[in-house]
């Protein structure tokens, strides 16, 4: 336990510290990316949904994240291109390109090189370079399209930055606590001021913190208490180490809480399709607090005022939530 006070002391320092610089705020509105190259952005869409960047043409990057909706799919685990459910739930891919760490381990910190892991893994896209770029060769707009940006034919290099890209763009502005943090009032109610109170007060800030509200740190899951014990089960020390596998918990990306309303299952293991029970679980095992009721549905309203629009439009969430 010596190591959970100590996570915990720090991250109410953390959110003391983060909580009135100067009368700041710890988070700030998120920003359109500067001078992105319209046709690389417009060539790195076009391979976001094109299967044959797949083996067997099986799957797209869009198959997983879904721009109509909240960025993924909706389900508690994708399908690979196996036919078959991935390890872990597919985070959004909205607003990625503001997180310093990437995956749910934390493992990438370049779109570039994630992409790459994506393309390569025997899971998800099962493809080969020599038969992606092939695939493109072979295909005359795409030849036309890297020669005019890239002046050659497709390469592993040119279909990496493209896609990079595109991704770099899909950011989602204007969510109504935007509007707030910009100054305007009646962005957002009462209550929802209530709820981003007490979402500073209790430390969530301390890890969820910045434009992208979270994306920039690595942390344990599971530090107080077994993450996804029965509710009303005892705690038990070994079982929440049996179930994160070492005490302390794992270390997991913290994830971007921006658009969370509309990208549920929640946590690596899609574990709840409940906003109201994923704050709670974390209070829980994180900070070591069991919230009330109450103040579960205060940080809930907050949360739902970070939804933004992609396009002009409000995201949505998915038709296959919890699947």
């Amino acid at each position: 336990m010596a190591r959970a006070w100590m996570i915990l002391v720090m991250c109410l320092i953390a959110a003391a510290v983060f909580g009135e610089p100067g009368g700041g705020e710890p988070v700030t509105p998120i920003q359109l990316p500067d001078q992105l190259d319209a046709a690389k952005v417009a060539l790195g869409r076009k391979l976001f949904h094109d299967p044959r960047l797949s083996r067997g043409d099986a799957v797209a990057c869009s198959t997983c994240h879904q721009l109509r909706s909240g960025g993924a799919d909706g389900r508690v685990r994708s399908l690979g291109n196996d036919g078959w459910p991935l390890d872990v739930n597919t985070p959004t891919v909205f607003n990625v390109s503001g997180n310093a760490r990437l995956n749910w381990k934390g493992n990438f910190r370049t779109l570039e090189e994630q992409n790459e892991s994506v393309l390569r893994n025997p899971r998800i896209m099962n493809a080969s370079w020599d038969e992606l770029i092939a695939k493109l060769r072979n295909d005359s707009d795409y030849l036309k399209d890297f020669s005019a940006i890239y002046g050659s034919s497709p390469a592993r290099v040119d279909v990496l930055d493209a896609l990079a890209t595109f991704e770099r763009s899909l950011v989602t502005p204007n969510s109504r606590f935007d509007r707030r943090l910009r100054g305007e009032r009646g962005a957002i109610s009462a209550d929802e001021e209530r709820g981003y109170q007490l979402f500073k007060s209790y430390g969530c800030v301390a890890c969820h913190q910045g434009a992208n509200f979270g994306g920039n740190l690595s942390q344990p899951f599971g530090i107080f208490d077994d993450p996804f014990k029965p509710r009303g089960a005892a705690s038990a020390g070994q079982d929440r180490i049996a179930a994160t596998g070492a005490e302390g918990g794992q270390l997991y990306r913290v994830p971007s809480l921006r658009n969370v309303a509309v990208t549920a299952p929640y946590f690596h293991n899609g574990y709840t399709s409940s906003l109201a029970e994923a704050v709670e679980i974390m209070g829980r095992s994180q900070l070591g607090r069991d919230l009330s009721s109450d103040d579960v549905r205060l940080i809930v309203q907050f949360l739902n005022t970070l939804t933004g629009e992609y396009e002009g439009r409000p995201l949505v969430a998915s038709d296959s939530a919890a699947k």
